[in-house]
């Protein structure tokens, strides 16, 4: 059975944009590429040949997984999202009760979670820690090096 995913807007199209640049662009690369080979002679003895088509079968089952992958994504609808608590697509101001450090980030799908841009998994220790609290709770979060407790200053959706 197929995992459902849920994505923005943004994160469906992005799979979608990439999927196509697979199908149109890189398959047809691939296509090339072993036909160039063949063209060098003898295919028993012929490891450009062979690389090529190893090339591929991987770019293929890479196609395969991003269909599955899209088949059962979801769109999430924000506006039947409830903004009085934490949930995926919130914006969440949190402070660290330890060091009195506040951070601010977005809880996304998986598939998006970037880091860098402030976007972190609901499926993370964290975002997990966070998913359905409401603003002035506390939660404790376990992470690999011991308990965070981190209050919730603010919620909310762009």
């Amino acid at each position: 059975m197929s995992k459902v995913s849920y994505y923005t807007a943004d994160g469906l199209k992005k799979l979608k944009d990439e999927l196509e640049h697979l199908k149109s662009v890189m398959r047809p690369k691939a296509s090339q590429d072993i036909a160039e080979a063949r063209d060098k002679g003898d295919l028993s003895e012929n490891a450009e040949y062979d690389a090529a088509k190893e090339a591929q079968g991987l770019l293929e089952m890479r196609i395969a997984k991003l269909e599955e992958v899209y088949a059962n994504a979801r769109l999430i609808d924000e506006s039947q999202l409830d903004v009085s608590k934490v949930l995926v697509l919130s914006n969440v101001k949190i402070k660290n009760q330890s060091n009195g450090m506040e951070m601010k980030y977005t809880l996304v799908a998986e598939s998006e979670a970037d880091l860098k841009t402030g976007k972190i998994s609901v499926t993370s220790p964290i975002g997990k820690g966070l998913l359905g609290k409401s603003v002035g709770e506390v939660a404790e979060i376990t992470v690999p090096n011991g308990v965070l407790k981190f209050e919730i200053l603010e919620i909310t959706r762009e």
